[in-house]
């Protein structure tokens, strides 16, 4: 009878580490969301499923055109790709993103612009002309979704601050046929 006891006693303690485990590492390192929307095709499609790495950013800053997810005004978290960094001034023209006056290639955005007929994938602005400032404010960033005509991005909700960005957004796991890391 004691050695019963002792054995439920052992599976409990085992169920509980690894639940706490699971809870820890999903609340502070690994998160799973749903994209919703179509505001990031055709590099993301809506319904997919993404691992979101909350540690990513902890020390660090993002890179021009990582892909993160952030909370939005809304209480929703957005998932767009970082176009400026804090100093950055960036700029439109010709569908042409131009960063501190230098022009950035977009290979992400070759097959959407192919779909597009009638004039530019991204309309021409300026950061002044958006925001007011001319440059990327410090802790902030200036993102936008790939699918430019349909994103409610930057050039809408403002710089998002750092402190709202929940992590980097790169592995889709589901559907498991278009598992892949996504740049």
């Amino acid at each position: 009878m004691e050695q019963k006891k002792s054995e439920w006693r052992e599976w409990l303690k085992a169920i509980v580490v690894a639940v706490l485990l699971a809870g820890g590492i999903r609340y502070f390192i690994f998160a799973p969301i749903i994209v919703d929307g179509i505001s990031m095709m055709p590099t993301l499609h809506n319904h997919e499923r993404m691992i979101v790495n909350k540690l990513a950013y902890k020390i660090g800053m993002p890179h021009r055109f990582d892909i993160i997810v952030f909370h939005a005004e809304e209480g929703r978290d957005y998932i767009k790709r970082v176009i400026g960094l804090p100093g950055d001034r960036i700029e439109y023209k010709n569908d042409t993103l131009y960063v501190n006056g230098k022009p950035y290639k977009e290979p992400y955005l070759d097959e959407r612009k192919k779909q597009v007929a009638d004039g530019p994938l991204t309309e021409p602005f300026t950061l002044e002309e958006l925001t007011g400032r001319s440059t990327v404010p410090e802790g902030h960033l200036f993102v936008m979704g790939d699918n430019r005509r349909f994103s409610k991005d930057s050039r809408h909700i403002g710089f998002i601050p750092m402190s709202k960005v929940v992590g980097k957004a790169n592995l889709v796991y589901w559907p498991l046929s278009d598992a892949r890391i996504v740049k």
